[in-house]
């Protein structure tokens, strides 16, 4: 009877050892116990829940930026036909300023229909190359527009000119007198399509098309004409036409700094983009929009971006859109 008792019981702590291993394989995904992971294994004991890959690994990419568009692009005006910046209104809501890159000297206000509210004449202002413009503090009060007319092809201008002025209304037929800043560069002319304005500043990003990407800056309120710094290289050498940098704009918040390729935005930490360091963009890829010429983009409130092209010439129509991004 005791032997027979015995095996008995032996035999039930059998199957007990069975199921509490297959209910283990089972819980695990069916990876054995033993190749829990260190950081599993400090969790289990602290109690706290596994965090992602990205945030326990420093050496890892950063997260990209998460973006989602707000419905397709909309057409903008046909007299829109090369809208090469953007820049959102924060006195008028719901206002997007946008421009021809040749032309008369004209602002144009949209709506978040791409509709035009509004046209502007830029009063002393004169076009050679207009390529983007901002919205920024003026140097004594209220926001001003930043224009860009900064375009060099050939890479032969002696100087560039940025206009500053008071933000109009949109339904103004022309702006307070514009204060014309004209900019040299340190090291000969280049061409640039990006600017944007942080912290009393004006940058400009060159393209990279005839050499590196370089970021060079100068004071808002530097007067009739300065000589721009160099701040530093974002590219060993010039690069393929779909990484060439073709506008920029610097957050409300002033912490990061976005820029634009022809099919690609790049938000850059503000402070980083400051350094000489490494630096680690995080990407959004614009390939979905199929934008004809990706020209112009700015930030807006509540992490929203927009974006204008100036679309295909006679073929297709500029557009202007909206993503709405996350960023940490």
């Amino acid at each position: 009877m005791a032997e027979r008792g015995l095996y008995k019981f032996g035999g039930l702590l059998l199957i007990a050892i069975l199921v509490i291993s297959a209910v283990a394989y089972a819980t695990s995904g069916g990876r054995p116990a033993a190749e829990a992971t260190p950081a599993a294994l400090d969790d289990a004991r602290t109690g706290a829940a596994p965090l992602a890959q990205t945030e326990r690994d420093e050496t890892a990419a950063p997260a990209e930026a998460v973006c989602a568009p707000d419905g397709a692009p909309r057409p903008l005006d046909a007299e829109i036909h090369e809208s090469s910046g953007v820049a959102v209104s924060r006195a008028h809501a719901g206002i997007f300023w946008t421009h021809n890159d040749s032309g008369d000297p004209l602002l144009y206000a949209v709506d978040a229909q791409g509709r035009t509210a509004g046209r502007v004449r830029v009063a002393g202002a004169s076009v050679e190359d207009w390529e983007d413009v901002a919205l920024a503090p003026c140097p004594a009060s209220g926001d001003c527009l930043y224009v860009a007319d900064i375009g060099d092809n050939d890479a032969e201008r002696a100087s560039i000119t940025v206009y500053r002025i008071p933000e109009p209304a949109p339904g103004a037929s022309q702006s307070a007198p514009a204060t014309a800043i004209r900019l040299r560069y340190p090291d000969g002319a280049h061409d640039a399509e990006a600017l944007f304005v942080l912290n009393g500043a004006i940058h400009v990003v060159t393209k990279g098309e005839s050499g590196p990407v370089v970021l060079y800056r100068a004071p808002a309120d530097a007067g009739a004409e300065a000589t721009l710094q160099r701040v530093r290289a974002l590219s060993a050498d010039k690069v393929d036409r779909q990484e060439r940098i073709t506008a920029a704009d610097a957050s409300p918040d002033g912490r990061w700094i976005v820029l634009r390729t022809l099919h690609e935005a790049a938000f850059y930490p503000a402070a980083a983009l400051a350094e000489s360091g490494p630096l680690s963009p995080r990407r959004v890829d614009l390939h979905g929009l199929d934008e004809k010429q990706g020209e112009g983009i700015g930030f807006g409130p509540d992490g929203s971006v927009y974006l204008t092209s100036e679309g295909g010439k006679k073929n297709a129509r500029a557009t202007f859109a909206r993503l709405s991004c996350t960023l940490p």
